[in-house]
């Protein structure tokens, strides 16, 4: 089978790329390289011992997304080309529309005209805006505290949209919580152009002595340790979460039984996609400095505005939906991500 994957070089594109390659199928990924690598296209291909079809371009670019399902027969779309740091989108709103928003519109409209109606779409926990209640579930309001979750809010609602009028849409979007983490190999990972958003990439830096320390955002929260607690999900287990999605809609990229048909699966579907466990930042820190055996010295600071004391996925859903969970532990994530560090930038 043959899947496009727009973004399909970013932290979990390559992750998702490598494993449908590594058992057997086909990906052609669209890539702009806002903020990925060509190295990690270049990885894909030293682990799986084969060429990757890759398109430097946008998803905006109608020509170019014509040239490309004019050229291929897909059986699927995994969508992740989307501008993603909360900071970046509060100073540039209209950036994060044109690109997020648009840019689907875009993709939708080209599949519909060469009649590919099968998508997994990558979401976000942020769509849950501030917790009112743990674990966080399906049914959780949904609100958005910035211009980045709006877009995953606006997009999901177009999906849910289109699903309703139009019956042979078939659409899985999956609520990402806070992917860590890296292959085992150390060949791909999560390694930013820029000042880092996400927190494993701060610890690695800290790690490696490229920044003296990691500030941690408040120690004076409702928590067991006073810090922040989040959903950290091992990258390999989020990647894995799209295939057993694609075998949710019919599209079998490897055998096994599920509880519902595919029949069954038409229209827009949404799954939390964590571990249904928190963690707190001093003990991803601690856990990181243990298994690795090395010092991250870190210092206290206030509070970010619009971070919560706790957040988490409750995960019953997609265990029931797709017989899965994720298996992979806090400890393999900090193994993992260092491993990375070490091999490409040590």
């Amino acid at each position: 089978m043959k899947f496009f994957i727009p973004g399909g070089a970013g932290y979990i594109g390559a992750h998702i790329s490598y494993m449908l390659l590594e058992i057997g199928h086909d990906v052609v990924i669209l890539d702009n390289f806002s903020n990925s690598s060509i190295s990690s296209v270049n990885s894909i291909e030293n682990l799986v011992g084969k060429k990757v079809t890759l398109y430097d371009g946008d998803i905006r670019n109608d020509e170019l997304l014509f040239k490309i399902f004019n050229a291929h027969s897909f059986d699927g779309v995994i969508h992740l080309a989307a501008l993603k740091s909360v900071s970046e989108s509060i100073n540039k709103p209209s950036l994060y529309n044109e690109n997020n928003v648009e840019g689907t519109m875009r993709l939708l409209a080209t599949m519909r005209s060469f009649d590919i109606k099968n998508l997994i779409f990558s979401s976000s926990a942020t769509v849950y805006g501030l917790p009112q209640y743990l674990p966080i579930d399906e049914c959780h309001p949904l609100s958005s505290i910035n211009p980045y979750a709006q877009t995953k809010l606006d997009i999901e609602k177009e999906l849910e949209t289109l699903a309703a009028n139009e019956d042979d849409w078939k659409i899985v979007s999956l609520r990402y919580f806070n992917p860590v983490g890296a292959h085992e190999s150390g060949m791909i990972g999560e390694s930013p152009l820029d000042t880092p958003n996400n927190i494993m990439p701060y610890i690695v830096n800290v790690a490696n002595k490229e920044l003296p320390y990691i500030e941690i955002f408040g120690n004076d929260y409702d928590t067991k340790d006073g810090t922040g607690v989040r959903d950290y999900i091992h990258v390999m287990d989020l990647a894995e979460s799209h295939l057993i999605a694609l075998n949710f809609i019919g599209i079998k990229v490897f055998e096994r039984e599920l509880n519902q048909t595919a029949e069954d699966n038409y229209g827009f579907n949404v799954f939390n996609i964590g571990t249904g466990k928190g963690h707190s930042v001093l003990e991803l820190i601690d856990t990181f400095q243990k298994v690795n055996d090395i010092e991250v010295p870190y210092k206290f600071t206030s509070r970010r505005p619009g971070d919560v004391s706790s957040c988490y996925a409750d995960v019953d859903r997609s265990f029931k939906a797709f017989q899965w969970v994720a298996r992979r532990t806090i400890e393999e994530m900090c193994i993992s991500a260092w491993n990375f560090k070490k091999q490409n930038y040590g």
